[in-house]
């Protein structure tokens, strides 16, 4: 097991032995008010069965997470006191994620693994932080207001701690960088987990007052929220779908070998994550890297190959310029026009997207173009050797690095990794 590997287990290991330790409490202790926790174990299944991982969102199963952050908080039903405690909590959020995930495992959809990890660690927490100090009366005396910004302010705590846990499981499965997965984990925080921290506090307060029927009403909302996060979550495939189309005309026309843009876009973003660029500029960069090549519709006569690298430099900034100017004709982000335009230029005068777009497009035309297993060695040679003028040198090392990581020496024509044993000079 490697060092980055170490959080991955640490943290599945950890909702393991919480889940076994809980749910033999349970067992052995019995349900506390059998109502209340049917009620919001059937909120989480219903939340965990509605969940889709498709939409590229950090919580798939806002309704799911709602409700079992607002069983953690739960003091109250109706006015009475619940007694329900941790073990509780953490037994009916598992039950109910299990029963949920069934027919996502069934398709093969998501990481179930980390999904459940995350939504037992969080649940366990809030409840530590909570139903203890509730049960032994700390909070009895405390008014309306004030007990309302205690709740708010434990499901910040938790959004923050679930911010962090899923940093450190997305690092240590993909070994990008921590920092900028954590700056990213909590930029979504201000999107539909805003959403579930509200809901998850109007539901535990509700439920207080007017008992479990506040579940259903209080539960529409955040259904509705998440209906049309899923809508925006079409809108943007379709968006990339139609990107990844023009993108085609190149290869269409056969002025680019088969999959090239395809296959730059997807090492350029794998570069730009091990740079730390922030998810919005990583949708920058791959919707450029799936362009980059459209200025060659231009030629009366196609690149052989579409190799533009060797071009002479006026030759590539004409083909770049020509590019920029068709992006901008289609109605995509601007911000992909500069890219695309900028990508011929010196690298110091580039933007860190249009150098990330030159050292891939170059490596994989080099890769291409050398036959045998040492074609990407000596294509990543070729780039060191460029650094001087050419290619930023950051840039050619994280190459060189998400390579090493993803198993091979480089990238096969046809898509496929090949390289040995992915040991090299880097």
């Amino acid at each position: 097991m490697t060092v980055r590997r170490l959080p991955l287990v640490l943290a599945h290991a950890a909702a393991a032995l919480l889940a076994a330790g809980c749910l033999a409490g349970t067992l052995w202790h019995g349900l506390e008010e059998p109502s209340v926790a049917l009620a919001f174990g059937v909120l989480v299944t219903v939340g965990e069965l509605s969940r889709w991982s498709d939409g590229g969102e950090r919580e798939p199963a806002p309704l799911g997470a709602a409700g079992a952050l607002s069983y953690a908080l739960l003091g109250q039903n109706a006015g009475q006191p619940t007694h329900h405690g941790v073990p509780q909590v953490v037994t009916v959020v598992l039950a109910a994620a299990l029963a949920g995930c069934v027919p996502h495992v069934a398709r093969g959809r998501g990481s179930t693994a980390d999904h459940l990890t995350r939504r037992l660690l969080t649940a366990g927490f809030a409840a530590v932080c909570f139903q203890p100090v509730y049960d032994h009366g700390r909070l009895h005396g405390w008014g309306g207001p004030v007990y309302a910004l205690l709740v708010v302010a434990l499901l910040v705590l938790t959004t923050l701690c679930d911010a962090v846990l899923a940093a450190a499981l997305a690092h240590s499965r993909t070994g990008w960088p921590f920092g900028p997965l954590l700056r990213d984990e909590l930029r979504a925080r201000l999107g539909i987990d805003s959403a579930v921290c509200a809901t998850g506090a109007v539901m535990s307060l509700a439920v207080g007052v007017v008992g479990l029927w506040a579940l259903p009403v209080f539960s529409l909302p955040l259904l509705l929220t998440q209906l049309s996060y899923r809508r925006y979550a079409a809108v943007r495939t379709t968006y990339r779908q139609t990107i990844a189309s023009l993108a085609r005309a190149t290869e269409i026309a056969g002025y680019t070998p088969p999959g090239h843009a395809r296959r730059v876009a997807a090492l350029s973003r794998a570069v730009g994550r091990e740079l730390g660029l922030p998810e919005p500029e990583l949708t920058v960069l791959e919707y450029a890297a799936l362009m980059h090549d459209i200025g060659q519709l231009s030629l009366v006569d196609p690149v052989p190959a579409g190799a533009t690298a060797a071009l002479p430099a006026e030759e590539q900034r004409r083909i770049a310029l020509l590019g920029g100017a068709v992006v901008r004709q289609t109605g995509v982000d601007a911000a992909v026009a500069v890219v695309v335009e900028r990508q011929a230029d010196p690298y110091r005068e580039q933007p860190v997207s249009a150098r990330i777009v030159r050292a891939v497009n170059a490596y994989e035309e080099m890769a291409r173009e050398e036959d045998g297993p040492g074609g990407p060695l000596s294509a990543l040679e070729r780039l060191r050797l460029g650094c001087a003028r050419d290619y930023q040198p950051e840039v050619v090392e994280s190459l060189a690095r998400v390579l090493r990581h993803r198993g091979g020496a480089g990238v096969h024509p046809g898509g496929v990794l090949r390289g040995s044993s992915g040991q090299g000079p880097w």
